[in-house]
């Protein structure tokens, strides 16, 4: 079976993680979750080298002149994200395909990058106002942090298009339920 990668991408609070992890129980013999490097910091429920590879900002820059990187990009000011190569190598080498649980453009990059071998999932909110409240309920932002992550969903929506489908969470239970068809499809290939 060629190397695959399955692309999760959503504005923040549109469900995606809750998505890829429902299709990681699912899949578990054949997928194998993508875990990015970023700079940001590790919120209280994270874990290093699970949710995120936490490293310093002069430590990402270092592996961008190495050329480590698949796709990264500067998501919020001064907030680097991104998938390193050997990620991707060593869930590959283990027989498994990759999912990811990405930002929009990282999702976007890679899916340039590798073409038909990607499948690219844009998790819509079914609504802005309903994105709002999802943020809310986390408990996580303030209100500065909130009113950027809803101005660059608005920009995030725009590009939805661009994806091979976009897979609507109103009714999660529903969203998941139709991920695993288009990632059943998509691993049948």
């Amino acid at each position: 079976m060629p190397n695959k990668l399955i692309i999760f991408s959503a504005p923040s609070g549109s469900g995606k993680t809750t998505i890829v992890q429902h299709i990681l129980r699912k899949f578990s013999g054949q997928l194998e979750f993508s875990i990015s490097v970023c700079t940001r910091a590790m919120r209280a429920n994270e874990v290093d080298g699970k949710d995120y590879h936490f490293i310093s900002t002069d430590e990402f820059k270092e592996k961008i002149k190495k050329n480590e990187f698949a796709e990264w990009e500067e998501v919020y000011q001064g907030q680097f994200y991104g998938t390193l190569k050997s990620e991707l190598e060593r869930i590959w080498s283990s027989g498994k395909q990759v999912i990811f649980d990405l930002d929009v453009q990282g999702g976007l990059n890679l899916k340039m990058k590798y073409g038909r071998q990607s499948y690219a999932i844009f998790v819509m909110p079914p609504s802005i106002e309903v994105l709002e409240l999802r943020l809310r309920q986390r408990k996580t932002e303030t209100e500065e942090s909130l009113a950027k992550r809803v101005a660059k969903a608005k920009e995030e929506i725009l590009v939805a298009d661009q994806f091979d489908k976009i897979l609507v969470n109103e009714n999660l239970e529903k969203a998941c339920s139709e991920a695993e068809k288009l990632v059943e499809s998509f691993l049948k290939k």
